[in-house]
């Protein structure tokens, strides 16, 4: 089985836990939904099919984020990152990364969607920008054909200051919004 998506995802979430919060050497849970775990892998299992797909998750990562224990209730998945396993992302993690960027300009009093933009073209030439009429988002932005970050940014303008939350593009899919901002695939 590949883990790489789910490595990266959990990289990816912990990297953006810290520039929002400070690094602290800590254990880190995540949660994952039955439905986002199936989206790394291109499965369709159910909890037990999921819970062995994820028996060799633990020997995968094991010399990267530590001794990660994963456990499940009513099909949601929890893993626990131990302390090392922070440490580990910190040390990948650099005041230029991308989304350490995006966290310090969205929490800036004011900031505008100009702005977001702005640092999104910093990072490629090819960004996806568009408004959304979803009910929940203002914005979508993604990278296009990017390996890296190919996720789905969705701000909101709260009117003095702006809110996001990144997707995975099944997920964002998933949860009803307009299939706006991408090909199918």
């Amino acid at each position: 089985m590949n883990y790489a998506k789910l490595e990266k995802n959990i990289i990816d979430v912990i990297k953006e836990q810290q520039a929002k919060l400070g690094y602290i050497k800590e254990k880190v849970r995540l949660y994952y939904p039955l439905n986002s775990l199936n989206h790394f892998f291109g499965t369709e299992e159910g909890a037990e099919g999921m819970r062995k797909v994820l028996e060799g998750f633990r020997d995968c990562i094991r010399d990267r984020l530590g001794d990660v224990e994963v456990s499940e209730k009513d099909g949601r998945f929890c893993f626990l990152i131990p302390e090392e396993g922070a440490e580990y992302v910190h040390s990948l993690t650099g005041e230029n990364d991308f989304i350490t960027e995006l966290v310090n300009v969205v929490r800036e009093h004011g900031c505008t969607i100009g702005q977001i933009l702005e640092l999104f073209r910093a990072y490629s030439d090819r960004v996806y920008f568009e408004e959304t009429d979803n009910g929940e988002f203002d914005y979508l932005i993604r990278f296009e054909s990017d390996p890296q970050d190919d996720y789905v940014y969705c701000f909101k303008d709260e009117g003095c200051h702006m809110t996001y939350h990144r997707f995975l593009w099944e997920d964002y899919k998933e949860f009803g919004f307009e299939s706006q901002g991408r090909e199918e695939q």
